[in-house]
């Protein structure tokens, strides 16, 4: 199945730059290791947005979680770094109660298959 509303799904930039790629965050360090070694930067978040997008929209999600926040949904696929490196993702989006509009809350590397 599709994500409902994928093809309004958000990626935020802070999400982006302050968290999966950046080399400082007590989390997100070990995730930008990864982003790094397909090419992507924290100067040009946008390219990584871009590829996390197109998969929220292309590959077929799962029904994962509901939260107190709304429902959660997981997105695996692979994304090609500027580099033309690729590897494997799982996102994980969210759907707050009483919105349409998919939120990236995170990307975690998985093995390619």
């Amino acid at each position: 199945m599709k994500m409902p509303g994928a093809q309004f799904a958000v990626a935020d930039s802070v999400k982006i730059q302050d968290y999966l790629l950046s080399t400082t965050h007590a989390v997100g360090q070990t995730k930008a290791r990864f982003f790094a070694r397909l090419g992507f930067k924290a100067s040009k978040w946008e390219e990584l947005q871009a590829q996390l997008l197109a998969l929220a929209l292309s590959a077929d999600a799962e029904l994962a979680e509901s939260t107190g926040f709304g429902q959660k949904y997981h997105i695996r696929g692979i994304i090609r770094g500027p580099t033309g490196r690729v590897g494997g993702v799982l996102t994980v989006w969210i759907i707050r109660h009483g919105e349409r509009r998919p939120r990236l809350v995170t990307a975690i590397p998985v093995a390619s298959t």
